[in-house]
């Protein structure tokens, strides 16, 4: 364990949460009206309408994946009769499919930011960063995952390195250690991960933290027609005479 490893896997990680909160504060006290998507539907919809499900339904998967892997010990898994072997053909399968769902996702949206007018000219240059950072993380976790479970290479079980470290974060206890051993590829996943949070608060994935989840929750909104009302009329055929 080098002074290197501590200062990027015991310091960096709470320096990356500071200014993820601390941004988001700042964010959202100073600028409201451009806490936003900035929509851009009204200019082109069709790869829109291809490229946004892909990406948020698979980013959703990778979300999922990433908190069961790195949250539950591996313990916890076996004792339900979940073995290292099915873990790691499940992560490849799920992980690999969701992981290249959200890479079409996010090429087809910045494929259509990129050419279409209206649409890039209403893209600031932290997002266009934001998008670097953001393929590039996609791209590392498909490597990891590939790699991890020896489709391509060594297999290597980051459940007993990041994982134990990442858990360690929350206890003021980093164990560097089980990070500083694991595979070059988890450690630059990790990397770019903590990059993407770290310029989270200042481009528009901040939309993400006031995401309409009480849409799904909401009572029905009934309407009512007003056919047969007191002030319904037979509707005429062609235009309507005016004056």
């Amino acid at each position: 364990m080098t002074v290197l490893d501590v200062l990027l896997w015991a310091v960096l990680p709470y320096v990356v949460v500071a200014v993820l909160v601390g941004g988001t504060v700042w964010r959202y006290r100073y600028d409201k009206f451009g806490w936003t998507t900035r929509s851009s539907e009204l200019y082109e919809s069709r790869l829109l309408r291809i490229g946004s499900p892909l990406f948020h339904f698979g980013i959703l998967v990778v979300v999922i994946g990433h908190v069961i892997g790195l949250v539950i010990p591996r313990s916890w898994t076996e004792a339900v009769g979940i073995t290292e072997g099915i873990y790691h053909v499940q992560a490849l399968a799920l992980g690999g499919i969701a992981g290249f769902c959200t890479l079409v996702g996010v090429g087809i949206l910045v494929y259509r930011r990129r050419t279409t007018g209206p649409v890039f000219m209403a893209t600031t240059r932290n997002d266009k960063l934001m998008y670097v950072v953001l393929v590039a993380a996609i791209v590392a976790g498909l490597a990891t995952t590939l790699l991890g479970t020896g489709v391509l290479g060594e297999q290597h079980s980051y459940r007993e390195t990041v994982s134990p470290w990442f858990r360690s974060l929350f206890v003021l206890q980093p164990d560097v250690e089980s990070m500083a051993a694991a595979s070059l590829g988890f450690k630059v996943h990790t990397l770019i991960g903590m990059l993407l949070f770290a310029i989270w608060p200042f481009t528009r994935l901040v939309h993400a933290f006031t995401a309409p989840f009480g849409y799904l929750f909401r009572p029905y909104i009934v309407y009512r027609s007003r056919a047969g009302g007191p002030a319904s009329r037979t509707p005429r055929r062609g235009w309507e005479r005016t004056g």
